[in-house]
């Protein structure tokens, strides 16, 4: 369980949560993006997709193609958020 205090830990926790069940959603192409630097803070994640920033992207232009790159930033950026946030609360 993440402190809730943190940004973005609902996406976060929901990206771990898919990647255990293998789930290939938003949050956990997000987290699979971001598994590196999350290990590296401590947190558990089970085994990343692959190509997890194509994926994503493909995922969102799926979905809604006019904003896709707007959104892909957009989860990005909230994934630093969190990535920052958790290496000031360890």
């Amino acid at each position: 369980m993440l402190d809730v205090a943190l940004p973005g830990h609902d996406l976060i926790e929901a990206g771990v949560a898919d990647l255990e069940r293998r789930v290939e959603s938003v949050a956990s192409l997000l987290v699979s993006i971001g598994a590196p630097r999350l290990g590296r803070l401590g947190l558990d994640v089970p085994a990343p997709f692959v190509s997890a920033e194509h994926r994503l992207y493909c995922l969102l232009a799926r979905n809604n193609p006019d904003a896709a790159h707007s959104r892909y930033n957009a989860l990005i950026r909230r994934l630093v958020s969190f990535e920052r946030a958790l290496a000031c609360a360890r």
